[in-house]
């Protein structure tokens, strides 16, 4: 009986073992073959979207780099299909990102007038059209004090709409949510600041929701042992503690990307999720890639967190 015993406990243990180990395999990211030419317009943020079943590219222009100036700036769509720009609007706009809910495109961008040393940020902007011809425009997120504001990206869940906004208080760099329930009228969430696992660089977040949970791609600082700003992934089912994924880094520039996978943004497109992300050296160049999953985007958020795993664990409380 005892060596029965030990013989089913081994086989167990085993095959459990065996079962975790392949669920801790890491998921497969194909970056494909190609990048976009166009950098002169295209510096890093973008985001991918299908409006009136066409496969679009919001991006911004944002000259001079550090010293860019918002005069100069300003936001534009091209068609995916034809490579051909079909919408330029948003003037003194940038670090975009787009939400489609039926016939309505929302843009979110940064209204600023100066960028680099002395930064001079106006407030998040929600740029509104049915036609991408004619846009409405109203500032939905205002920065408190001497905060300065960047990136932002707009998910949907069961109470409306939340919002993971990028500022540099109480860290440079960290992002923060608000809520809405029409898109138009946002709430600050309080006491919340996702800052990292050490009030660390987390920046230019991209947030999904998949119920119970919320995903958050955002960008980290050089870590050693990898090659520059890499991609972090993390999770939360209630915005206060988050689990980060086991996988992390999930973006990671390899040869010919410099030293920089930054700012994605992600679609699902025929049974395919795609991430759009920056290269380059966070300095001089960058340009656009493409990193493809080979499944839907729930599974691509999912299989970042093996069943039966055990996670780091990161609060956003302040």
């Amino acid at each position: 009986m005892r060596l029965r015993f030990c013989v089913f406990f081994c086989i167990t243990f085993l095959f459990t073992k065996m079962v975790f180990a392949q669920a801790l395999k890491r998921p497969v990211l194909v970056k494909l073959p190609f990048a976009f030419s166009d950098m002169g317009r295209t510096p890093m943020e973008n985001t991918p979207f299908i409006f009136n079943s066409k496969l679009m590219l919001v991006a911004n222009h944002r000259p001079g780099g550090g010293d860019a100036r918002g005069e100069d700036a300003y936001l534009y769509i091209d068609d995916l299909r034809t490579g051909q720009e079909v919408s330029r609007f948003g003037k003194g706009h940038s670090f975009v990102s787009a939400f489609v809910k039926g016939t309505e495109l929302s843009v979110f961008a940064l209204e600023f007038s100066n960028f680099g040393k002395i930064m001079r940020s106006k407030g998040i902007s929600r740029l509104v059209s049915t036609d991408l011809k004619n846009w409405s425009q109203k500032t939905v997120i205002w920065p408190e004090g001497d905060e300065h504001l960047f990136n932002s990206s707009v998910c949907e869940d069961e109470q409306g709409y939340l919002m993971a906004y990028e500022s540099d208080r109480p860290v440079p760099f960290c992002f923060k949510f608000a809520r809405s329930k029409n898109l138009s009228d946002w709430d600050k969430l309080p006491g919340l600041a996702f800052t990292g696992e050490k009030k660390e660089y987390s920046a230019c977040p991209v947030i999904r929701y998949f119920k119970p949970y919320y995903y958050v791609i955002y960008l980290h600082a050089p870590v050693a042992g990898h090659n520059g700003w890499i991609s972090y992934l993390s999770r939360s089912a209630d915005l206060v503690s988050w689990e980060m994924s086991p996988f992390n880094p999930i973006l990671e520039a390899e040869a010919g990307e410099g030293k920089n996978n930054s700012d994605v943004d992600l679609i699902e497109y025929n049974g395919k999720t795609y991430l759009y992300y920056a290269t380059g050296d966070q300095e001089t160049w960058s340009t656009i890639r493409t990193a493809m999953y080979d499944g839907s985007m729930q599974d691509f958020f999912q299989n970042h967190f093996p069943r039966g795993g055990t996670f780091r664990q990161v609060s956003a409380k302040e």
